[in-house]
């Protein structure tokens, strides 16, 4: 799974992705800080499954912290997207290509209304303009990829007499496109594909645009909500559009785990809260004390939030753990893997998950909290653990 964070230039995404991954990238206040994608591993927040069970896990990746368990997620924080972008303005194509593989989208926007569309200095700006913005770019990039060879393949598939939605799959596979997101989106649009290759480019756009949301779903990240006009600007945007909206501080978040890596404060990402637990200045007590009040009003900085958000919520992907009755590798390790699987996973796709053998010699799993049996099309659920039993 990997997920792409996108918005404007100066929005605030490069310190969003180093608040999620504490990745040494480059931050400044000038457009375009970003060129190169950046590319790194956050997390999501879960309960430890082994504290159910008085132990605590050890996990292989990941860490653990006073019963939570944080699980890596892969980041992708791309250049700044400005309007044309899908035209190839400003860093756009190169920008678009790198997102064709991401499953979802976290939009960092700037709710302060300093930067304009451009990521350059203002007052007064509206950061409602930047959803539109960045909305019609994705939309017109799905466009510029069917147009390209749109009658070709229809003319190709009539011809052949093969399937509008295998056809179409096929063709975009690497925007991560099935068979079964084709078919939901045709009926959902109500669209009539006896002869797709003499849609007007307004149908087109309807289809590219529809594709777009339901393969690669998104999430607003209100960015910058410590500045003076950012909450006035927070409502506006959050019941302006029908995308989760999320208020985040992500250069607040950013100093806290910072402050926490140096053994300053005490403080596990996602809380409402922190403790002070080493000398500080005047100058970072007061720092420390401005985060806390946007905590307070807000219930966190809303990073961590986005990223459990987009994973559970959005793309409704569960936790499942690899457990045996004793709950240990041959090292000792208690639960030391954790796997995010898609919706609607059964058992027997993670056995699959976890190696080719044992999928295929598959003959039962034994679930770790009732130590009942489950065959191949039991449908797993959040935070189950299961030992597959092989023949």
């Amino acid at each position: 799974m990997i997920i792409g964070l996108v918005g404007k230039p100066s929005c605030g995404k490069s310190t969003f992705f180093k608040a999620a991954t504490l990745q040494d990238v480059a931050i400044a206040s000038y457009p375009f800080t970003t060129i190169k994608p950046n590319h790194g591993m956050g997390y999501v927040k879960i309960h430890d499954l082994a504290a159910d069970f008085g132990k605590v896990s050890n996990p292989r990746q990941g860490y653990v912290r006073e019963g939570h368990r944080f699980v890596p997620i892969d980041l992708f924080d791309v250049a700044g997207l400005v309007e044309g972008a899908s035209l190839g303005r400003g860093l756009g194509n190169q920008f678009l290509d790198d997102l064709a593989g991401v499953d979802a989208f976290i939009h960092v926007v700037d709710m302060s209304g300093e930067t304009d569309s451009e990521g350059k200095q203002t007052s007064d700006y509206d950061p409602v303009k930047d959803v539109g913005i960045i909305e019609r770019e994705l939309d017109l990039w799905y466009l510029g990829i069917m147009k390209k060879v749109w009658v070709t393949l229809m003319k190709s598939m009539e011809m052949q007499k093969t399937q509008f939605a295998k056809t179409v799959a096929k063709q975009f596979s690497g925007l991560k496109v099935t068979e079964d997101d084709v078919n939901h989106v045709v009926l959902h649009e109500k669209l009539d594909i006896t002869r797709p290759a003499i849609w007007s480019e307004d149908v087109l756009f309807k289809f590219a645009r529809a594709l777009r949301v339901y393969t690669k779903p998104m999430i607003i990240a209100a960015n910058k909500v410590d500045r003076p006009n950012s909450k006035i600007n927070f409502n506006r945007v959050k019941s302006g559009f029908s995308y989760p909206t999320i208020a985040c501080f992500a250069d607040g978040e950013l100093s806290l785990r910072q402050a926490d890596k140096a053994g300053m404060i005490k403080y596990i990402p996602g809380e409402n809260d922190f403790t002070v637990v080493g000398k500080l200045s005047d100058s970072q007590k007061n720092a420390l004390e401005l985060i806390r009040k946007v905590m307070k009003e807000f219930g966190s900085t809303g990073v961590q939030t986005v990223l459990n958000s987009v994973v559970f919520d959005l793309l409704k992907y569960i936790a499942v753990f690899p457990a045996g009755a004793k709950m240990e590798d041959s090292k000792g390790n208690v639960l030391p893997d954790c796997f995010l699987m898609p919706p609607g996973s059964t058992a027997l796709d993670f056995a699959y998950k976890l190696h080719t053998d044992i999928g295929n010699k598959f003959v039962k799993a034994i679930n770790l909290k009732t130590k009942q049996a489950v065959g191949k099309d039991y449908v797993i659920k959040n935070l189950d653990g299961l030992e597959i039993m092989t023949r």
